[in-house]
Order: structure tokens, then C-alpha cells, then sequence
């Protein structure tokens, strides 16, 4: 990159001297340029990136030292999806106007789009550092942060922001998702909730729901599923996310018909094989059981609801060596699971091993002794 800003800055000193009389530009140039400008935010405006690319090009090759022109260059190139050649021309940008802020949230951008989130994360700072105040870049950061794992970082850099801008919805977005990731769900799903009201955003909906569902929040994730739902009958996990609220809620029949939408949208959701593959066993039937749970496990290897469910239906369908493999390989990882011992003493004395089938039912009696609650891990 440097033997192009080292070519840039010798064109610009060039354009300087180049003009008849020692100036920058006469007043008919000034005006040109600025009229260029207002050509490409128009056709910008448009959805017309060619010609305001153009056009903001033209205005440069007039004025060099127009700033607002290379700003909205480097914005039409990232919009176009030329990040590299935004990188390039908002790295000269900051030559000529260094520490310009709409320039250096430009940089941030294309390096965000283009992946290079540690570039990202170091211009979006630099920006945030020079004007503490800025909320579009403060944002920005917030979402780099979080796409960096760093969540907590994000709730702490926007909590402060957030007082006298609460109509803010992109600052009430980022930050309600970086409280429920970073462990705040309490604080952050009202504000995703109120997000999603505002602008009748789905995603909005379900992440709100998929943290209310972790919380064990059932109904109320049900209510944000079907919000969701309603803002977008196509959303992506939209269906999955309602057919679970539904199986934990105890409706069985609704939540197959969700799972069976899911299904008609993505086949391979893994989820919604799993909860649909369940719902079948516990009908008791088998045969459209059997894909279902075979496929979750294919899909998801190390799950261990899946395995358990199958390795049950294994075991009341005659394949009690897999079913037996399965239980087995299943108590080394997780020992204190009540339900897997109760399948596995069962198991035992149907394949005529009683001193097993007893030692299973004391570990039985023990874990009821201190989880008077039995159940399976929540998938």
C-alpha cells in the first residue's frame, strides 16, 4: 500500500503546481467540483453507485483536496463492495485530512466488510478515542467487538452512551445483543424487545426469543417466536425456535407443526430433525422416528440428546448392543445424567446382567437424593 499513497501524495503535489498561476484551483474549478459532489450523492442516493463513484472521481481529478469528496468515495466504494480499493482511497484520504472522523469510520467499515476485523477494531478505536461523543462510530465498534467475541466490551463501551439516546435503535440493537451474549440477558432482552417493536425487525424477535428460551422463559419466548414469525414466515429458525417453546410448554401437536415447517424450509436443520424425531418416539412411532433421530446425529455428532433418543429407540426396537454402546459411551461424559442411568438399568436387566441393572439403580437412587428433578440436558 505505501508505494500507492507515495504515488498519491507526488499526484497531488503535482496537481498543485500544475496550475497556471500557483493556485489550487480557480473559483470555476472550486464550483465544478462541488457541483460533481452533489451529482454523485444523487446517484448515490439512487442506488447509482457507478455513476457516483464517477463522478466522485471527477471531482477529484479537479480538486484533490476536496475532502468531502474522497468521503463519499470511500463510502460509495464500500457500498459497492469494493473494499479494497475504498482501503486504499480512504488510507490517501486521511493523508490529506487526518484524523477526519467520516474517513476513518470509512476505513473501519471496509476492513469490517472485508473481514480484517483486527484493522477494523484499531480504526473504529482510533475514531472513538478523537470523538468519544460519536455514536455511529461507537456502534460500529460495539459490532466489531461482538463479532470478535468480545461482548462484554461492547456493553461496556455503549452502557455509558445510551443515557438521552434511547431512540437510538442501531445503539439499543447492539447493546441489548451484547448484554444477553456477554451474560446481562435481564438488561439486554427488554431492549432487543423494544427494538423489534419499533421497527417490526424479526431478528430483533428472535434473538430476544432465543435468550428468553435459554432463560427458560417458554412462554414468553413463544410470544417473541411468533413475533418474529409474523414480521418475516420465512425467517430462518423462526419455526425451530417456536417448536421448542412449544414442546417445553407441553403442546406436542403444535410444536410438530412447527417442526415440520422448519423442515420444509431447511431439511438439515438439526434441531428440528431432533425435536420432531422425539415427538415421533414418544408417539411411538418408530418408523418415521428412526430418519429423524439418524440425521440429527449425522448432523450434530456430539449432541447428546440425539444419541440418547436414539439409543433408546434402539434399545424397544431390538438393537440393544448399539443401544448399550451408546448409554455407555454417553455416562463417561456426563455420569451424574438421572435419565441415562434409568435407561441403562432398564437395559441391563433385559440383557440379563442384574448385578449391572443393580449398580445403576443405586446410582439412581443417589442422584435422585440430591436433583429431585429429572430430566435430559436442554439441546
Amino acid at each position: 500500500m505505501l508505494p500507492l499513497i507515495m504515488l498519491t501524495m507526488s499526484s497531488l503535489l503535482f496537481a498543485q503546481v500544475a496550475s497556471g498561476d500557483g493556485k489550487v484551483s480557480s473559483a470555476g474549478q472550486a464550483h465544478e467540483a462541488e457541483a460533481l459532489v452533489q451529482s454523485a450523492r444523487a446517484a448515490e442516493k439512487s442506488g447509482d453507485l457507478k455513476t457516483a463513484i464517477e463522478d466522485y472521481r471527477k471531482a477529484l481529478a479537479t480538486r484533490p483536496d476536496l475532502v468531502e469528496a474522497h468521503e463519499g468515495l470511500g463510502g460509495a466504494l464500500v457500498a459497492a463492495g469494493r473494499l479494497d480499493e475504498a482501503i486504499d482511497e480512504d488510507t490517501r484520504a486521511l493523508l490529506i485530512a487526518p484524523g477526519n472522523a467520516a474517513l476513518g469510520t470509512n476505513l473501519g467499515l471496509a476492513y469490517y466488510r472485508k473481514g480484517d476485523l483486527v484493522h477494523a477494531r484499531s480504526q473504529f478505536e482510533t475514531v472513538h478515542r478523537a470523538n468519544p461523543g460519536d455514536l455511529n462510530a461507537a456502534v460500529l465498534l460495539g459490532y466489531t467487538y461482538i463479532r470478535m467475541n468480545r461482548e462484554a466490551d461492547g456493553a461496556d463501551l455503549l452502557t455509558p452512551m445510551e443515557a438521552g439516546h434511547e431512540d437510538n435503535l442501531d445503539l439499543e440493537y447492539v447493546l441489548g445483543y451484547a448484554m444477553i451474549r456477554s451474560g446481562r440477558e435481564v438488561d439486554g432482552i427488554p431492549r432487543m424487545e423494544n427494538v423489534a417493536k419499533a421497527r417490526r425487525a424479526a431478528d430483533a424477535w428472535f434473538v430476544a426469543g432465543t435468550a428468553r428460551f435459554g432463560r427458560r422463559e417458554f412462554r414468553e419466548a413463544l410470544s417473541d417466536a411468533e413475533q418474529a414469525l409474523q414480521c418475516d414466515p420465512s425467517l430462518p429458525g423462526g419455526h425451530t425456535l417456536a417448536g421448542q417453546a412449544r414442546f417445553a410448554i407441553g403442546e406436542p401437536e403444535a410444536a410438530a407443526k412447527d417442526f415440520q415447517a422448519a423442515l420444509r424450509a431447511d431439511p438439515r436443520d438439526m434441531t428440528a430433525n431432533l425435536y420432531l424425531g422425539i415427538l415421533r418416539f414418544d408417539e411411538r412411532d418408530f418408523e418415521n422416528a428412526r430418519p429423524l433421530l439418524e440425521l440429527a446425529v449425522a448432523l450434530d455428532p456430539k449432541a447428546p440428546l440425539g444419541r440418547f433418543v436414539l439409543a433408546k429407540l434402539n434399545a424397544v426396537t431390538g438393537n440393544q448392543p448399539a443401544a448399550l454402546a451408546a448409554l455407555e459411551e454417553l455416562e463417561k461424559t456426563d455420569p451424574k445424567w438421572l435419565d441415562l442411568h434409568v435407561e441403562l438399568a432398564a437395559l441391563y436387566y433385559k440383557m440379563h446382567r442384574p448385578e449391572d441393572g443393580k449398580r445403576e439403580r443405586e446410582i439412581v437412587q443417589q442422584l435422585q437424593a440430591t436433583m429431585p428433578k429429572p430430566g435430559h440436558p436442554q439441546q
